[in-house]
């Protein structure tokens, strides 16, 4: 766990913020099984359903008749929006997955004074945020990653997008902690945050595989103590 000091450098609501974050990102696709009939969907509440059918049934496995099966568009309402089921992924990952990644991860950490601070804080706390049914369905940029990029490359570029920002805000905050001699000064910010990343979504691969959270946890306290390691 952080020190004292540590955690009273960090943002003030940021547990609160991450809680309502990530039970947001991980929780829809529990929560859309409620009905949806209205007239005429917009194209955002098309976008949740298809995320959450993504995000259980992996883009190849989708179904556009289970996207539609409680509402009241047809196919041809939904193709007006999106012309192909290709084009629809491709949308989720821009409208639905970046955003709630910039709400839970990115904006905490490029809006905070003490980024470091903030990434530890993150860290500590989201085996709590996730919880069972987070770790069952899995990260859903992770499994896109691991089952389109190899297959697609608009995919794989869409998908790296976000994974080359993350990368980049991590490389920052840890720049900033060099500036402020808070991060050792031999750290290779840019290899460091390449490895966090990959460890990050690293426990969420395995911890979706052996699916008790207690994997999670302690691969994330793991990753806590290393970027602890990386501080003066």
């Amino acid at each position: 766990m952080p020190s004292a000091c540590i955690v009273q450098t960090c943002l003030p609501n940021l547990r609160y913020r991450l809680t309502q974050s990530y039970r947001s990102v991980s929780n829809d696709c529990m929560t859309t099984q409620t009905k949806i009939n209205t007239p005429a969907l917009t194209q955002g509440q098309l976008l949740s359903l298809a995320f959450c059918e993504i995000h259980r049934q992996g883009f190849q496995g989708a179904s556009i008749s289970n996207i539609l099966e409680s509402t009241k568009p047809t196919k041809g309402a939904l193709y007006h929006h999106f012309p192909t089921k290709h084009a629809l992924g491709l949308t989720v990952i821009d409208e639905i997955i970046a955003p709630r990644l910039e709400t839970l991860l990115f904006r905490p950490l490029r809006d905070s004074t003490t980024p470091v601070a903030t990434l530890l804080e993150i860290l500590a706390g989201v085996a709590s945020f996730m919880g069972d049914e987070g770790i069952m369905l899995g990260c859903p940029l992770n499994n896109l990653m691991q089952e389109m990029s190899p297959l697609d490359e608009k995919f794989r570029h869409h998908l790296n997008t976000i994974l080359e920002t993350w990368q980049q805000i991590i490389s920052t905050a840890l720049q900033h902690g060099q500036e402020n001699n808070i991060v050792k000064p031999d750290v290779d910010c840019d290899a460091t945050a390449l490895f966090i990343v990959s460890a990050w979504e690293g426990c969420f691969s395995i911890a979706k595989n052996k699916q008790p959270p207690d994997s999670f946890k302690l691969c994330m306290k793991q990753l806590h103590g290393y970027v602890q390691s990386l501080m003066i």
